[in-house]
C-alpha cells in the first residue's frame, strides 16, 4: 500500500507526511558534530603535541603508557587551560563582551608552552577562522591577534548556538580522537584497542567539564614538563611523521 504524500511548496516536489522537522535543539547537535569532526579542515592530524617524540625515547610503547600520557593532559592540561579558557571566550561571545573574549585569547596562547604547541593552536585556530569565513559567520573580533584554535571553536559554537556544556565535551572529543589517531600510528596501537582507549577515557571528560566550568580566569594554568620536553625535542627529531 503505497505511502500518502504531500507537496514540498517551495520546491514542488513530493515528500512523504511523516517527514522530520528539525529542531533548534536538533540544528545545533548537527552543528557540534561539524565542529568536532575529524573531516573538519583544520589540520588536527598533523599535530601529535609531543607524543611523537615520547614514543621515539620509549616513554610511551603499550596501550597502557598512551593511556596514562593522554589522561594527564585531559587532567592538567584540557581541564585546566583549554576548557576553563573556551568557557570564559563562549560566555564572553554570548554576552558581546570582546575585551574579555581577547583575553582569552591572550592568555590560552600564554599557556603554550613551547613554539609547537603554540603553533599547534594557532595553526588549527587560522584553519578554523578561514572555514568559518566561508561558511559567512561573523568574523571573530580578535583585532590581528593569532588566533588560538580555543577560542576560535568557542566562537563558533556561539554563533550556532550549541550550549556550553555540549560545546566543552565537542571540543574535549576532537582532541582525544585526534590524540588516539595519532597514537595508532605511532605506538602503534590496533584499531581495536584504539577504541577501548577511546571509551576508557572518554570517563573522566566529563567531571572534568565540570570542574573546568567552575574555573575563573586567574586560576588558568597547567605546567607539564614531560609534554613541554617532548614537544621541544619533537622539533628537532631526525625523523617526523607529524608536523612540528
Amino acid at each position: 500500500m503505497p505511502i500518502s504524500r504531500r507537496i514540498n511548496p517551495t520546491v514542488g516536489m513530493p515528500i512523504p507526511t511523516g517527514a522530520i522537522t528539525m529542531s533548534t535543539t536538533d540544528a545545533s547537535l548537527l552543528r557540534l558534530l561539524q565542529l568536532s569532526s575529524v573531516s573538519l579542515p583544520v589540520g588536527g592530524y598533523a599535530f601529535s603535541q609531543g607524543l611523537e617524540y615520547a614514543v621515539e625515547c620509549g616513554w610511551v610503547n603499550s596501550v597502557e603508557d598512551t593511556a596514562a600520557w593522554l589522561q594527564t593532559q585531559i587532567d592538567q592540561s584540557l581541564g585546566y587551560v583549554d576548557l576553563p579558557v573556551l568557557a570564559h571566550a563562549w560566555q564572553a561571545a554570548a554576552s558581546g563582551d570582546g575585551d574579555r573574549f581577547n583575553y582569552c585569547n591572550d592568555l590560552v596562547l600564554a599557556c603554550r608552552e613551547t613554539a609547537e604547541l603554540r603553533l599547534t593552536d594557532t595553526a588549527m585556530g587560522t584553519s578554523l577562522q578561514r572555514v568559518l569565513t566561508n561558511l559567512e559567520l561573523p568574523p571573530l573580533p580578535l583585532q590581528g591577534r593569532d588566533c588560538s584554535f580555543v577560542v576560535a571553536f568557542a566562537w563558533a559554537a556561539q554563533q550556532w548556538q550549541i550550549e556550553l556544556e555540549a560545546t566543552l565535551l565537542g571540543y574535549s572529543w576532537s582532541w582525544l580522537e585526534n590524540q588516539v589517531a595519532a597514537a595508532t600510528k605511532l605506538v602503534p596501537l590496533g584499531q581495536t584497542q584504539a577504541q577501548a582507549l577511546l571509551s576508557q577515557l572518554q570517563g573522566s571528560v566529563a567531571s572534568t567539564v565540570t570542574n573546568a566550568r567552575q574555573l575563573e580566569l586567574d586560576e588558568v594554568g597547567a605546567c607539564l614538563p614531560a609534554l613541554a620536553i617532548a614537544s621541544c625535542q619533537h622539533e628537532t627529531q631526525y625523523t617526523r611523521l607529524f608536523r612540528s
